[in-house]
């Protein structure tokens, strides 16, 4: 009896370091793809670039899906690869050669979410295609990461700057006009204008038109007909009551320009939108940070609150940092967590699928193009 019962324990103890070897294999097969994950999530592009995208792609897709659960790295989770952000075929990355002598460049940071990057950044290329029949519109990104994101994830290849403009090159483009879909002078607008800098003697003439705000301006008083545009568009879009609050969320950043957002709420309080508030995920400036936000909403009475992204696109930012109810840090998380409102809704929808934006966008490319 004791015989068998020590090799009772002798064959479990087998089938345990089994599984635990299984384990094993597992968490390093994810993890090794978390590494080749981790290796294309960089802003910088190099000649390896492709091939890594490939590695990553061809690593993850001969994981089981029990392993793919475990991918985590700096920046890798299963979502780079399992998310769905909807179909990727419905957009077009207007990457096509035989570009002719005029080219519109329509340059924006860029989004992984396929519906919004074809509803939100492809409404606003339409747009100005369908205004500028004679121009051919191209478009670039600023963002690597999400270039490199959505080549590995649904093989659809988007020019950034440099190879658009590489590719304007090479195809004889005599006339370049370059439309930003940033909405301000920051961060992403100065860089676009370095980078033009080193092609200026490459065509006959180069003009860039401008971003969704217009001109920054001195101080948060100083608004202009393009904020007040926005702001009346965005309002009608979001049709919101007036006892509810509408929380418009931008991105918010510590370059000058930050001061646009006081600047847009300074222009809802001229129009009468007592009950819009301009907050921003970055919390610059101070008093657009979340916190910030609330105790402005509170302070003013209102119980219902309407969040909605003051984004160009309603990416990364507007699904997670706005909209997830799972994160604790999220904007909807923490309104609720404040426990006094009876109602918090989103609606995520970025500015480039309201046609009086996209509208704006048409004009200020106008200006340029004469």
């Amino acid at each position: 009896m004791k015989k068998l019962l020590a090799l009772l324990i002798a064959v479990a103890m087998l089938a345990l370091t089994g599984v635990a070897f299984a384990e094993d294999a597992d968490q390093a097969a994810a993890d090794a793809v978390a590494e080749l994950i981790d290796a294309i999530y960089v802003q910088e592009r190099t000649e390896d670039t492709d091939a890594q995208i490939e590695a990553a792609r061809a690593g993850w897709d001969a994981l089981t899906d029990a392993q793919k659960e475990l991918v985590e790295g700096e920046e890798a989770d299963p979502d780079y690869f399992g998310r769905d952000t909807g179909d990727a075929s419905k957009d077009d990355p207007l990457n096509a050669d035989d570009i002719g002598e005029k080219e519109l460049l329509v340059v924006s940071f860029g989004t992984s979410f396929n519906d919004s990057r074809a509803e939100d950044i492809g409404g606003i290329e339409k747009a100005l295609a369908a205004a500028y029949p004679d121009w051919s519109v191209r478009r670039a990104f600023t963002a690597q990461i999400i270039i490199n994101h959505v080549q590995a994830r649904d093989g659809e290849k988007i020019d950034n700057v440099q190879q658009a403009l590489d590719r304007a090159v090479a195809n004889g483009v005599k006339t370049l006009v370059v439309q930003p879909t940033h909405l301000m002078h920051g961060a992403e607008y100065d860089e676009l204008m370095e980078a033009l800098a080193g092609y200026e003697d490459k065509f006959e003439s180069v003009a860039v038109a401008e971003p969704l705000l217009g001109e920054v301006g001195a101080d948060a008083a100083a608004i202009n007909a393009d904020k007040e545009a926005v702001a009346k568009a965005v309002v009608a879009e979001a049709n919101v009551p007036e006892d509810v609050a509408l929380v418009l969320m931008g991105h918010g950043t510590s370059h000058t320009a930050k001061v646009t957002y006081s600047q847009m709420q300074a222009q809802m309080d001229q129009l009468g939108y007592k009950n819009v508030f301009i907050g921003t995920v970055e919390g610059e400036p101070e008093e657009t940070a979340c916190e910030a936000v609330i105790e402005a909403v509170k302070a003013a009475g209102f119980t219902k609150v309407v969040l909605r992204p003051l984004m160009v696109v309603a990416g990364d930012h507007a699904n997670n940092d706005m909209a997830d109810p799972e994160d604790e840090e999220s904007w909807l998380s923490q309104f609720t967590a404040a426990d006094c409102f009876e109602s918090i809704e989103c609606q995520i929808a970025g500015l480039g699928r309201i046609a009086d934006v996209q509208a704006l966008y048409v004009a200020h490319t106008a200006d340029v193009i004469g």
